[in-house]
């Protein structure tokens, strides 16, 4: 009888041990795809940077050339840098919401936020 309990044991012991190490990997693979997920958007984003907002804003976010702000010191306000995107600003920056995905913005957004200065 005790070997049988033993073995019981030792197999209830093993399903709990391989059932810790799944959640665990779990866990880690979800903060990785939150982690990547992010990186991706900031990926986007500076490729649509490039391509639709540097030849005015400079290619570090600031051009000194030109009457444009410095993005790299605008507030961490999501709500009006998407505003200022689709809708434009002082009839000096163009609208962009027929030409830009909300996907696109907020691609936009997550590039140009992680490059702000505090």
């Amino acid at each position: 009888m005790l070997k049988v309990i033993s073995h019981k044991t030792a197999a209830m012991i093993a399903a709990v041990a391989v059932l810790s190490v799944a959640l665990a990997a779990a866990g880690r693979a979800d903060n990785n795809t939150t982690g990547n997920s992010m990186q991706a958007q900031i990926d986007h984003g500076k490729s649509t940077y490039a391509s639709k907002c540097s030849h005015c804003h400079g290619p570090n976010l600031m051009n000194s050339g030109t009457v444009t702000p410095d993005l790299r010191a605008i507030p961490d306000d999501k709500t009006r840098f998407v505003t200022t995107v689709k809708n434009g600003k002082n009839n000096k920056m163009p609208p962009w919401a027929d030409i830009l995905s909300d996907d696109e913005i907020g691609n936009l957004w997550a590039f140009v936020s992680s490059r702000r200065k505090p």
